[in-house]
């Protein structure tokens, strides 16, 4: 995702329901792998914990998440752009039992008051038994 901004304080997302729009609770959805207490099991999963990291304002997520060869050296999050609902477009592999896949999606953002939104192809894969952000699919 090429716009970076932060969103809810700990208190709202511990509260709420996820970022990422499962419908669950932050605490027992993207809140474990964040905390890094569990770990995405599908390439999805990982993207849907990406997208509620941005909401959050979590970058050491968005960092840990990201594979090493094309992860930034830091991550500032923009504090005027609130990520606000995503959708997942359609995804290919990237399962239980898969080594690669990817995400299609569009996030939801308001900056300045404005609604925006972001489309992209991400590519996933597994380095060191979890999955990782690769980079987006050049359209």
């Amino acid at each position: 995702m090429a716009k970076r901004g932060a969103g809810r304080g700990a208190a709202e997302r511990a509260s709420g329901g996820c970022p990422c729009g499962s419908g669950l609770p932050y605490a027992d959805c993207c809140g474990p792998i964040h905390r890094g207490t569990a770990t995405a099991a599908t390439a999805e999963a990982l993207m849907r914990s990406r997208f509620s990291a941005f909401a959050v304002g979590d970058a050491d997520h968005l960092l840990r998440s990201w594979h090493p060869s094309t992860r930034p050296a830091r991550l500032r999050l923009d504090p005027g752009l609130r990520w606000t609902r995503l959708e997942i477009l359609g995804s290919d592999r990237g399962g239980l039992f898969d080594t690669a896949g990817t995400v299609r999606f569009r996030a939801h953002y308001r900056e300045a008051g404005r609604p925006g939104t972001l489309e992209e192809h991400s590519r996933f894969v597994r380095e060191g038994g979890g999955w990782v952000y690769l980079d987006a699919v050049p359209e």
